[in-house]
């Protein structure tokens, strides 16, 4: 690194973090990589324990390196054989060990170009970040990494509501015979459930959301992209919907989705805030169980807990939560309109998904407040420009402050899967790289 060239300061050691440290290391990009947990790699989403909880992609499509498509599979063949399906679902604990590999091995190719630094980041300076023990870190630019916020739960405080079902032995206090109750239908509520079958809780479940849709199940193989027509592309939602729903019947829902893939981002930036919120309120449910999909024997073990009445998944909206010292009950109003009586259990845990309340959040809300960021036209998170760079109250980019991954959902949309996270840090380290290039002349 030039003389008083100042590092790239990465916020976030997940994947999206921890791989774009291990790029720009390789083109010749000092950074320093912190994370609060001083576990680098594996993040929230590739932590957890469980061999149960496995990947949602195919492992030939969960390489971390875009110009090297077979690296996890490789890495499973020399490190776990058994694995090592390219067609397969490896345990999310493996993808976790793969990423430290990746980061390990960066940090050995490129000797000191890497710092890992412990420690909770309290706010984004003009010269770097400060820590909350009072460190300042010097960056020539920031790259807020953050991953998913914690959802925002009713009721949160009590002891029986467990409002961060990922945190260290958060779900051990369920006995055995407890029924649970959970709130939301997509990807986390299929993980608890996987969680408490497989460790001998035999209590009922019942799960709530605000339709009832729950993650589809994915094909025997990789379904051939249905290529997008022109009258899916354009138009009118409800015309574009239509078009989609034509081709489905023609050649399957999974290829149209996988046609959509490659263009879904570039849809989603090119469309008013009026196209975005009716997007938003009408097809976004929809558009998530058919895009976030489960392998099949998760999907059969889904269906044979509620074929012996041990799971149940209603449709309706939360009324209220009340809670005493002996459990939880859920008080809700039924999306069919019949009556319904309340539902009573020893625990609520909330898979509602992300708050992305920006505005709110310790980092970001001071930024938004001090002008430095803004929120999205809609409100649901951070507004960016095309390069990720953060737009000031007046819409000016940030030069020097960029978001990936998770935080950057409300700009692009596809940021939250492996080969959507992978594209955009090529992209991004080509701009670090150039930042650095031109601070040292």
């Amino acid at each position: 690194m030039a003389k008083g060239v100042q590092p790239v300061v990465i916020v976030g050691g997940g994947f999206s973090g921890a791989m774009l440290a291990a790029r720009v290391a390789k083109r010749g990009v000092a950074c320093s990589l912190i994370d609060r947990t001083g576990t680098f790699g594996p993040g929230l989403a590739y932590s957890t324990p469980f061999d149960g909880h496995l990947l949602n992609v195919r492992s030939d499509r969960m390489s971390a390196v875009d110009d090297t498509p077979g690296d996890f599979v490789e890495w499973l063949r020399a490190n776990c054989p058994k694995h090592a399906d390219p067609d397969g679902f490896a345990p999310r604990r493996l993808y976790g060990e793969y990423l430290q590999h990746r980061l390990s091995a960066a940090r050995m190719a490129h000797p000191g170009m890497i710092e890992l630094v412990t420690g909770e980041v309290a706010g984004v300076e003009g010269d770097g970040v400060r820590l909350s023990d009072g460190r300042v870190i010097p960056a020539g630019a920031v790259v807020l990494a953050t991953g998913n916020p914690a959802p925002r739960t009713a009721g949160r405080g009590s002891r029986r509501i467990i409002a961060d079902p990922w945190a260290l032995t958060a779900l051990e206090r369920i006995g055995a015979e407890d029924a649970v109750i959970i709130l939301g239908s997509g990807l986390t509520m299929v993980d608890m459930i996987l969680w408490l079958d497989a460790t001998g809780r035999k209590g009922r479940i019942t799960a709530l959301s605000r339709r009832g849709l729950t993650p589809r199940v994915h094909g025997s193989g990789h379904d051939a992209p249905t290529p997008p027509t022109e009258a899916l592309l354009t138009g009118c939602l409800s015309d574009r919907l239509g078009e989609a729903r034509r081709l489905a019947s023609a050649g399957g829902w999974r290829g149209v989705m996988e046609g959509l893939r490659p263009v879904t981002a570039r849809l989603w930036t090119g469309a008013d805030a009026k196209t975005r919120a009716r997007w938003l309120r009408h097809l976004r449910p929809w558009w998530d169980v058919h895009r976030h999909r489960i392998p099949a024997g998760i999907d059969e073990t889904m269906n044979r807990l509620q074929a012996v009445g041990r799971l149940s998944i209603v449709a309706g909206r939360v009324e209220r939560i009340e809670t005493d010292a002996g459990g939880v009950t859920l008080h809700w109003h039924p999306r069919d309109g019949s009556g319904r009586s309340p539902v009573a259990g020893q625990w609520l845990i909330d898979c509602t998904g992300p708050g992305h309340a920006a505005d709110e959040d310790p980092l970001t809300g001071p930024l938004i407040k001090a002008g430095r960021a803004r929120l999205e036209p809609l409100g649901i998170g951070l507004d960016l420009d095309a390069e990720g760079r953060l737009l000031s109250a007046v819409g000016s980019p940030d030069a020097r402050l960029f978001v990936l991954g998770p935080p950057a959902r409300a700009a692009f949309w596809e940021t939250t899967a492996v080969p959507d996270i992978r594209k955009r840090i090529e992209g991004l380290a080509d701009r670090l790289a150039d930042l650095q290039t031109s601070a040292s002349r």
